[in-house]
């Protein structure tokens, strides 16, 4: 056997950059459109100064205006069509007979009376970053009795594993109570905060306490470990709840932002195949023809409503992606530290 110090954690690493894990979803969606379709403007602008031919010229001898703007027409409609459609079909899940409303209320109810049940509560808050809030504060009062109780049993008056993940929930917990003050729901700050409570490893580093300690634990750190348990379960429920009305926001925020855009795009380029062609604006801006400075400008404004589409999606996409397993299971890759025996 090999003397090594004993470590149980398990320790999560995201295969997203940090840095571009703050662009796919803590940054302002409308920021992020315009700084797409800025870096498309300059694109265009500077592919025309790389001495291909000349673009005054393709649009005058080839109608190039109308086969560069044409395509626009039918694909800002029909998109724009399907994704409020698609919206619909969502948004029809929330529908339903008196009977299916009842139900789902009663099981809305019954979930926050279990909830307040364990936590020895009166009432919780109906608000979402309070509610998680509360939850989270349960979570670390109860680590903190487990580890009280873990030092008064002298088999584990030693053992680090314990002493780890009691540290590791108050340090988890305190950090996302912070992010959770004065987070609104409808931002995605409640979102954000929740993200950041891995509660699927806690359960597992929990149950391999008791696994490996449960002939040695006490009654009282034995129970404080099942309601710790039965804690982390009510916040994972309590996200996924929160997960699907949060994408059912911005699913609505998604169709308005698109209908909203939808037409002033379909205006720019029925101005463009209307009235611009190779004789338009004559002469040049800081060395760029001015038809291109005009066809660049146009073309990416065309292209918005594509690229709110996307950005749009590409958060919603990010975050399903991170909580696809709900409960114990891990599914990003993880690292383990086993002592070597």
């Amino acid at each position: 056997m090999s003397n090594s110090t004993p470590s149980d954690r398990l320790e999560e690493r995201t295969e997203v950059n940090p840095y571009w894990m703050r662009v796919l979803i803590h940054s302002n969606r409308w920021l992020l459109v315009a700084a797409v379709l800025i870096v498309v403007f300059c694109l265009l602008v500077i592919i025309g100064q790389l001495g291909l031919a000349p673009f005054r010229e393709i649009a005058a001898g080839q109608n190039g205006v109308r086969y560069l703007f044409s395509p626009f027409i039918g694909a800002i409609i029909t998109g724009t069509s399907i994704v409020v459609t698609i919206n619909q079909l969502v948004l029809s899940q929330e529908l339903g007979a008196v009977g299916d409303q009842r139900t789902r209320m009663q099981e809305a109810m019954g979930f926050q009376t279990d909830v307040e049940a364990k936590l020895d509560e009166g009432i919780t808050s109906p608000e979402p970053a309070a509610f998680l809030s509360e939850l989270l504060a349960a979570i670390d009062g109860r680590a903190d009795r487990l580890g009280e109780s873990a030092i008064a049993d002298r088999e584990l008056e030693r053992s680090e594993t314990v002493d780890a993940f009691v540290e590791d929930v108050r340090e988890n917990t305190a950090m996302v109570r912070e992010e959770l003050d004065d987070a609104q729901f409808g931002t995605f700050d409640v979102m954000s905060a929740a993200l950041d409570f891995n509660y699927s490893w806690k359960i597992y580093a929990a149950r391999r306490i008791r696994n490996r300690y449960g002939d040695s634990l006490s009654g009282e750190a034995d129970d404080t470990l099942d309601d710790l348990i039965d804690l982390m379960e009510f916040f994972g429920e309590a996200r996924e709840h929160f997960k699907t009305l949060y994408f059912q926001w911005e699913l609505i925020n998604l169709s308005r932002a698109l209908l909203y855009i939808a037409v002033p795009a379909l205006t720019v380029v029925g101005v463009f195949l209307m009235y611009v062609d190779g004789t338009t604006l004559y002469g040049a801006t800081l060395g760029v023809d001015n038809l291109v400075w005009l066809s660049s400008a146009g073309f990416a404004f065309g292209l918005a409503p594509f690229v709110v589409f996307i950005v749009f999606i590409l958060r919603i996409a990010t975050v399903a992606k991170h909580t696809l397993a709900m409960g114990p299971f891990i599914l990003r890759e993880t690292e383990r530290d086993r002592e070597a025996e």
